[in-house]
């Protein structure tokens, strides 16, 4: 979808969460107003209007009546898994990440990723496979499908130097995310590339994101159960945390 095509609102609701995760925009901090966004945007003042009433229901910023409008804290509002970039979870423990591609082409839709991305079987999707490694050690093979008309340049990125998620959240913010977890026991050729054990299960992570109201990504994300955990920790929206740790993460064991 074209930027002439995606309404005034839209656009100014996606500025302001671009500026909100590259840290323009922290938490607490003031958004422009209604009428400084009229002036600095040119937009209309419903438009703006509706744009911060809109972002304040989803949970990105907190409107305080008399006060002004201010930048949420989005981690105190997440859900227990957070959409999280592998490649940077591996650099917080201090270990190194790299990835080993094993497709990266057009593929068609199959029954799954077709149900998921609600398109018909058999459709053109953008595909990638590949296992990231923590340390030299595979922790996650990841098969993730893309609608060509949302990342038309997903399959001419380099995925040895950015992720996949890295970069589908720089082409446009994440608005919504859906995960499933599944313990499955994996083929023998996610088995080989995961160095598991004979019998070693997996535990398997569907994933959905959202742009625009609809579905636009899939990914199943595999792990060896031996090294692999999920975690998380959620306190009410607005309440004080000493430790606060939200999130879903991979642990090389």
């Amino acid at each position: 979808m074209s930027s002439a095509t995606i309404p005034r609102y839209r656009q100014l609701k996606e500025l302001i969460i671009r500026q909100i995760f590259s840290g323009e925009l922290r938490p607490r901090d003031r958004v422009p107003s209604e009428n400084e966004l009229v002036e600095s945007t040119g937009v209309s003042r419903m438009t703006a209007n509706r744009a911060l009433r809109e972002l304040n229901d989803e949970g990105y910023v907190e409107r305080v009546a008399g006060v002004g409008t201010f930048v949420a804290d989005l981690k105190a509002a997440s859900h227990v898994l957070e959409v999280r970039n592998i490649a940077d979870e591996i650099a917080l423990r201090g270990h190194e990440h790299k990835a080993t591609i094993l497709r990266c082409a057009e593929s068609p839709a199959d029954n799954a990723a077709a149900e998921a991305l609600q398109i018909d079987v058999g459709m053109s999707l953008l595909h990638a496979r590949l296992v990231h490694h923590e340390s030299d050690i595979p922790i996650q093979l990841e098969e993730r499908f893309v609608l060509p008309r949302f990342a038309p340049q997903f399959l001419h990125q380099d995925f040895t130097a950015i992720t996949p998620s890295a970069y589908l959240s720089s082409v446009s913010p994440l608005q919504e995310a859906e995960h499933i977890v599944r313990a499955e026991m994996p083929d023998q050729e996610t088995r080989e590339n995961l160095q598991m054990d004979s019998g070693e299960p997996c535990l398997v992570v569907n994933r959905r994101t959202w742009s625009h109201g609809s579905p636009v990504t899939y990914a199943r994300l595999f792990h060896p159960a031996s090294r692999f955990e999920l975690s998380g920790h959620y306190a009410p929206p607005g309440a004080e945390a000493a430790n606060r740790r939200v999130g879903g993460g991979s642990n090389s064991k």
